[in-house]
């Protein structure tokens, strides 16, 4: 078990040094990357629940993201598919639930729970992977940053980002705890039993919170005031103004209008 709470605090650094590269994504000023996301989500989760073929063109924009940044693509997907079994529990039921067939190809008959499943799930797949685009090509610490130069309050991007902080803390004193009682059960190799289990987990809360309270008052030493501070500088110049409106402008005209069988329409049309 400590072994995969070590490949987890790994995965999660690793993100961090992901958002140190020099690209052109990376050197765009975070409030863009934030905004130009946020209207992203907003467009992708505003379709309805059967829409399929409208969302697909929106994939190109974590796939260019994903180029620009020159991002590990194996590694983003791997982060993806941890969490989406708690979506494809969320859906696997709607077949069941929704009978209604609405889509037929030959002697296929596609219900409506068939179609808002795959729905659920291309959605999901965009929101997530842009998400996880945003922070392995801008950083957790900018982006709180940037939230904050956007206006948000500056005690919620401080606590978010000490919330963040405070998860490799957590993560590190359950490791030594898990590794100490390994050693120390030699009978048992290694097995947590329910009570050892609890006992763990009150004694994991004590020590992070002492921790946490040491680390504060090294932070206050050093001369912290509740602001975030970053070496590196951020100005909204031209290039950000295209970067946001070039593509927020693409995704609502995506989501206004039906670019797919527009498309089809033309292409048919040429053919003919």
């Amino acid at each position: 078990m400590s072994a995969k709470i070590d490949r987890v605090l790994y995965e999660i650094g690793h993100m961090d040094s992901l958002a140190e590269a020099d690209t052109p994504l990376h050197r765009l000023d975070p409030r863009a990357n934030l905004l130009t996301t946020a209207v992203f989500i907003v467009c992708v989760v505003s379709f309805g629940r059967y829409e399929i073929a409208r969302l697909l063109p929106f994939f190109l924009y974590p796939a260019v993201l994903i180029g620009l940044g020159d991002l590990p693509l194996g590694f983003l997907l791997r982060k993806l598919l941890i969490v989406s079994p708690f979506v494809i529990f969320i859906g696997i039921f709607n077949p069941w639930l929704d009978r209604t067939v609405l889509l037929q190809l030959g002697a296929l008959d596609i219900s409506g729970g068939w179609l808002s499943f795959i729905s659920l799930l291309l959605r999901f797949s965009l929101t997530v992977g842009a998400a996880l685009v945003l922070i392995a090509s801008t950083g957790f610490t900018t982006i709180c940053m940037g939230l904050e130069k956007l206006g948000a309050p500056r005690i919620f991007a401080v606590q978010l980002l000490l919330l963040y902080r405070y998860l490799f803390i957590l993560l590190d004193q359950a490791t030594r705890m898990i590794r100490a009682h390994a050693l120390r059960s030699f009978t048992r190799r290694g097995r947590i039993t329910l009570r050892v289990f609890l006992q763990m987990l009150g004694n994991l809360l004590l020590r992070t919170i002492d921790r946490a309270q040491r680390i504060h008052m090294a932070m206050l030493s050093r001369g912290f005031t509740g602001e975030i501070r970053i070496v590196r500088q951020f100005r909204f110049g031209p290039k950000e103004f295209f970067f946001m409106f070039g593509f927020s402008g693409l995704f609502i005209l995506l989501r206004l209008t039906d670019a797919v069988s527009l498309l089809g329409h033309l292409a048919l049309g040429g053919i003919r």
